[in-house]
């Protein structure tokens, strides 16, 4: 692995007229590398991501922006994506453009180049619950990585939802039922083990509530159109129990079997830096089964019809649910904000990296899966947590994951260097 490391300056940026950000570089501009990296979320602040810092210490200018328009559609947000690359190959000694996507970050970065190598149309088909809109040309990206991806934005709405709630709108007559914090259901203190049957009655309830909400959307999509709306534009769309804030209404982070290791065996980079391959294990702790969903401002996903139909939803089937090794029963292909249906259509080189201390980390074996580039790499760090840092509520000792920021940032390192030289 690329072991040279520069001193590491930043510098305040603004693209375009909305757009700001910050662009890491190293301290002497004759190292900087002629690929430069561009790394975005699909709706927080990113200045101060680790990846800029790391990956310019590297000798690789990295961009470090927010996108101008958090709360608009998904495909709304592409133009920032297009001029942020554009920005970065107008520097002087710049070539290449990698784009990296974190978190919800990988659902934007994945639908851009997606429909930056195979146009808008590609996600028009009949199979989708809305067509993108018009986004323009768009230049793709040179290469793409995908740290820590959740399944996209869509699916952790879908994990999100509150199969309790029975009334939309009301967060506070609940089904006691559906209730993860109930000992009855299997929840015990320090940790869960869920009934099977209440596993599969809440997992089947979630996905019957999240195909009602689609119907209900598309409705009132129709009624805007056709202008018979209660605005002209757009409607408020409130998904009680709906907020993806972690790790409300989610089985799995409470009931650790759930998606606790991988299907294969995948290198897995430990703290001193060395890699071994194996099934990759989960390392995370329970998180606590509260739920927020009678709490407005932390419960309730605060959308509008045409942002919730375009970016915090994706269709499922009779069979929705997941295991200890994967999730199934989601339709990929029903939107363009889930990462593991976007990659279908991306066909450069991908990087995709999971942190085994967060309860997400197993996205990045099914996104691999589904992934059709040629030239693709998967690869977990062990003890990180979903932010890169060390999960320290993991460890059996002090230190015990070692730098995982540097291990992680040393491997994209040295894979971008062995593909962009």
């Amino acid at each position: 692995m690329s072991q040279i490391y520069y001193p590491v300056k930043s510098a305040y940026v603004r693209v375009g007229m909305w757009i700001n950000g910050l662009l890491y570089t190293p301290e002497c501009d004759a190292e900087c590398r002629s690929t430069a990296v561009l790394c975005m979320h699909s709706d927080g602040d990113y200045f101060t991501f680790p990846a800029g810092q790391a990956l310019a210490s590297h000798g690789y200018p990295t961009l470090c922006a927010n996108v101008s328009r958090a709360q608009m559609p998904l495909d709304k947000k592409l133009d920032d994506v297009r001029q942020c690359i554009e920005y970065l190959k107008s520097l002087s000694g710049v070539e290449n453009v990698v784009i990296l996507g974190h978190s919800g970050g990988a659902t934007l970065m994945s639908c851009y180049q997606a429909t930056a190598e195979n146009g808008a149309e590609y996600f028009r088909g009949s199979e989708k619950i809305v067509p993108m809109g018009d986004v323009g040309p768009l230049p793709a990206a040179d290469g793409v990585m995908i740290i820590d991806s959740n399944w996209g934005n869509g699916t952790m709405t879908l994990l999100s939802l509150d199969p309790a709630v029975k009334q939309e709108g009301n967060g506070v007559e609940l089904d006691p039922e559906y209730d993860l914090s109930s000992e009855a259901n299997g929840y015990a203190h320090g940790g869960a083990c869920y009934n099977e049957d209440f596993v599969k009655k809440y997992l089947y309830a979630q996905h019957k509530r999240n195909n009602r909400l689609i119907d209900g959307a598309l409705e009132r999509l129709e009624a805007i159109n056709s202008g018979k709306g209660s605005y002209r534009d757009d409607e408020p769309w409130l998904l009680t129990g709906g907020n993806q804030m972690a790790p409300n209404n989610r089985l799995f982070p409470q009931d650790t079997r759930y998606l606790s290791h991988t299907k294969g065996e995948w290198p897995l980079i430990h703290a001193d830096g060395s890699v071994s391959v194996g099934v990759v294990p989960s390392l995370r702790k329970p998180r606590g089964a509260k739920s927020f969903t009678g709490v407005y401002g932390m419960g309730t996903a605060q959308l509008t019809v045409k942002q919730y139909l375009a970016s915090n939803c994706v269709r499922t089937t009779d069979d929705f649910g997941y295991d200890e090794t994967h999730v199934y029963g989601v339709d990929w292909d029903s939107s363009f904000c889930c990462t593991p249906g976007n990659v279908k259509g991306i066909h450069s080189p991908l990087l995709i990296m999971g942190m085994t201390g967060g309860y997400e980390f197993l996205a990045a074996e099914c996104i691999y899966e589904n992934a059709a580039a040629e030239d693709k790499t998967l690869a977990f760090v062990e003890g990180a947590s979903h932010m890169l840092v060390p999960a320290r509520d993991c460890e059996e000792y002090p230190g015990q994951f070692g730098d995982t920021v540097k291990n992680l940032f040393d491997f994209a390192a040295d894979w971008l260097e062995k593909r962009f030289a």
